[in-house]
């Protein structure tokens, strides 16, 4: 697998979880993968590095693993050949859930909250995620690199079309609200406004 293909494999997902809510833009998710894999989707999908821990099987994990020997930094002071405990998932979308499992802990409260795959990248080296002390320069590096946030500008493309949603509106909220303006239902009307709205906003329209 190439560099490319790994990244476009990864932000297919990445883009997809981002759309739907999760807390980790795209950029800083390719580059954690990157970074922690070296561009290889190894059997058991596990592509942030995430360990066992004390953790228990949640339904997204199922309780699998592999060891490797890793390295660790302690009080400044890098450490080789440290066994380490890996979780293992069946596609590499279960893991990215799960890490976002563990982001929803209030030690990683500065992480959701980042706005910038910068913020996010320093935030996610503050909050311990990783020990290596440059880990947040190196995935910086990465996103720089490979021009990683254009998939951040993708993850907030409208996921609507705004002819679908117009017709929508015009075929069936409209004549909905006119029924209720003439029985004379103002609970009726605020409700198909703010359904309106809320189809403009999802396909990248202006509320009215």
């Amino acid at each position: 697998m190439t560099r490319e293909e790994f990244i476009t494999t990864v932000a297919t997902v990445a883009v997809q979880l981002r759309k739907e809510g999760s807390p980790i833009l795209p950029s800083v998710r390719i580059a954690q993968a990157l970074l922690e894999t070296g561009g290889k989707i190894h059997e058991w999908n596990n592509l942030v590095g995430y360990k066992v821990g004390s953790g228990q099987p949640n339904g997204i994990w199922k309780g699998r693993s592999v060891s490797t020997k890793t390295w660790e930094v302690y009080d400044g002071v890098r450490v080789d050949g440290v066994q380490a405990h890996w979780r293992a998932y069946d596609c590499i979308e279960d893991c990215f859930r799960d890490q976002d499992l563990l982001f929803q802990w209030s030690r990683y409260d500065r992480v959701r909250a980042a706005q910038t795959p910068r913020e996010q990248t320093e935030m996610l080296r503050v909050c311990g995620y990783a020990t290596d002390p440059a880990y947040t320069k190196k995935l910086n590096h990465i996103i720089s690199e490979y021009e990683l946030e254009k998939y951040d500008t993708e993850a907030k493309e409208p996921m609507l079309d705004a002819g679908v949603a117009n017709t929508i509106i015009k075929t069936w909220i409209s004549p909905a609200w006119k029924k209720a303006d003439e029985a004379g239902d103002e609970d009726g009307k605020t409700y198909m406004n703010w359904l309106a709205n809320q189809l403009r906003v999802a396909s990248g329209q202006q509320e009215e």
